[in-house]
């Protein structure tokens, strides 16, 4: 009975070498998949694993999926020489799905950060600028110590709409008026500055009439 069991050890070690992967272990957690499925490669088994666990597989060894089939499954890549194989097919449809997650997963990470950085975006270039008109408040020192919160900001495509002190035309799609009424148009003073990310509007800048 164990002689019938197929063994791609010597096959599978060799693509571990290559990979820096010493142990069955070290290329399961490299991979995010149980140890078992490594074992069930070992034992001919690759035909019969699911093909995200074989993509998993692949990445770590940093091979191509039809690389790890010729390797472990020669038989079958042999017999199925015409493009792309429906194993190929679903690699393709999950890589897809893989980068549209990451790219919602980073919006959504960056939408949370905003919203936890949003008292210091609103507050502190009014302090800032306070700071700045007078030079004996000792904040003018804390000045360069959020620089890189400034940083993170552009590096997101956050920018402000005007700066603090800026006398610009009213605009009510991008400023909230503090007090009284004006027309569209006419100057006001940007009390608290807005924000936006490319076409999209997170924070209205606070003005108030000249």
């Amino acid at each position: 009975m164990t002689a019938n069991i197929p063994d791609y050890s010597p096959q599978l070690q060799r693509l571990m070498q290559q990979a820096g992967l010493s142990s069955d272990r070290e290329l399961s957690q490299k991979a995010g998949v149980p140890e078992i499925q490594v074992i069930r490669l070992r034992r001919g088994l690759a035909l019969q694993t699911r093909a995200d666990i074989l993509l998993k597989i692949s990445q770590a060894l940093q091979i191509s999926l039809n690389e790890l089939l010729a390797t472990l499954a020669p038989d079958y890549v042999e017999l199925e020489q015409a493009p792309p194989t429906a194993l190929e097919q679903e690699y393709q449809r999950l890589q897809a799905a893989i980068e549209q997650q990451r790219e919602s997963l980073m919006q959504e990470f960056q939408l949370s950060s905003v919203q936890i950085l949003e008292s210091w975006m609103l507050q502190w270039p009014t302090a800032a600028s306070k700071a700045q008109e007078n030079h004996n408040l000792r904040a003018q020192k804390l000045l360069p110590l959020l620089r890189p919160v400034e940083q993170l900001l552009e590096h997101w495509g956050v920018e402000s709409i005007a700066p603090v002190g800026a006398e610009i035309p009213y605009n009510p799609q991008q400023h909230q008026l503090m007090e009284g009424t004006a027309q569209p148009g006419e100057p006001v003073k940007v009390r608290y500055t807005g924000y936006r990310q490319g076409d999209k509007l997170l924070y209205r800048a606070k003005v108030s009439r000249v």
